[in-house]
């Protein structure tokens, strides 16, 4: 094996452990809301969450692979240790969020990371600004279609079981919850290991190998990377991530299980949504949105808006603090004379 090829199945394991450490850091949005219901304990939630976290590679394309590997930066004006960079960065901003319990965006500190470790090599004109344009909106449209259809469906239930008894229906949202945390996990596969999908895929075009990336005869991504992304972050979702469930499911805002199901399927609906267009959004960002919107339909009280706002700052520094660390990294590489 050359130096070279080396260099790119190291980045590529690399890039698996940080599926991996997406899949533990992010495994609360898909369990929270079924963990703080009571409907599964932590470790039965985590294993049907993990399941349908796989089950999601059969259920959709790969649009949005295909964006973050040619549609945020230009893979001509990179190198592949600024992929690398661009993995460390996001790795250490997960850590960090994940060490203080702040449920944070994996996918937005891989892009942000990815963009600061571009432009440090190569400058601006690396970046692809329409795809990062899209990015960006959406950290302020996913949050909030989120809510408007968390709220929406729990004012749904609201009118249609008003004349049930408290204890049918939460005996009714129980059941529903099996479901509606299965469709957010598949929405949150679909969406999350697809970004790591992109990245190995801009690392073989930019190493010049894109026989590995797509299958032959076709730009369609091959198969190998499909199946590795999402199995490396379903076993990463089933080591859970306790301290973000915590201050998901318990302290934003108590639910219920009617409450969990509205959330969970208002998620899902904005995943598979963002998914069909290509646009690699925070499921984070997303769930929490919807569940601010359930609690929203008792009192605007019952949301605990400081622990909600202390969240939304994580979101905000999110790229810039991954995409600083990346920069840092991509130096240090430039420095080293490994670009």
């Amino acid at each position: 094996m050359t130096s070279e090829l080396a260099v790119i199945v190291f980045i590529i394991l690399f890039a698996l452990a940080f599926d991996f450490l997406n899949g533990f850091h992010d495994a609360a949005n898909s369990i929270a809301t079924v963990v703080s219901t009571r409907v599964l304990t932590p470790g039965q939630a985590v294993l049907w969450a993990a399941f349908f976290n796989f089950v999601a590679a059969f259920t959709v394309g790969t649009y949005v692979a295909k964006t973050v590997g040619k549609g945020m930066v230009d893979p001509a004006g990179i190198t592949v240790y600024v992929i690398l960079a661009a993995l460390i960065g996001a790795i250490v901003w997960d850590l960090i969020t994940w060490y203080y319990g702040l449920p944070t965006s994996s996918s937005h500190a891989l892009i942000g990371a990815f963009g600061g470790a571009a432009v440090v090599h190569g400058g601006w004109k690396v970046l692809v600004v329409a795809g990062f344009k899209m990015t960006i909106i959406f950290i302020f449209v996913a949050p909030i279609l989120g809510l408007i259809l968390g709220f929406f469906f729990m004012t749904l239930v609201f009118n249609l079981f008003r004349r049930f008894t408290p204890s049918s229906v939460d005996g009714i949202f129980r059941i529903g919850q099996f479901f509606s945390a299965a469709a957010y996990s598949m929405g949150h596969g679909a969406n999350d290991s697809q970004k790591t999908m992109g990245i190995i895929v801009a690392l073989l075009l930019t190493g010049k190998h894109p026989e590995w990336a797509y299958r032959s005869g076709s730009q369609e991504i091959a198969w190998w990377i499909i199946i590795c992304c999402y199995a490396a972050m379903a076993f990463g979702t089933m080591t859970g991530g306790w301290r973000i469930v915590k201050t998901m499911g318990q302290r934003i805002t108590k639910l219920k299980p009617v409450g969990g199901f509205c959330a969970e399927l208002g998620g899902a609906i904005s995943l598979f949504f963002a998914a069909s267009l290509g646009v690699p959004v925070s499921t984070t960002h997303t769930i929490t949105g919807a569940i601010i919107g359930v609690g929203s339909t008792t009192s605007f009280s019952s949301v605990r808006w400081g622990v909600a706002g202390r969240i939304v700052w994580a979101w905000v520094l999110t790229i810039p603090a991954a995409a600083l660390v990346a920069g840092l990294f991509e130096w240090l590489f430039t420095l080293a004379g490994w670009n």
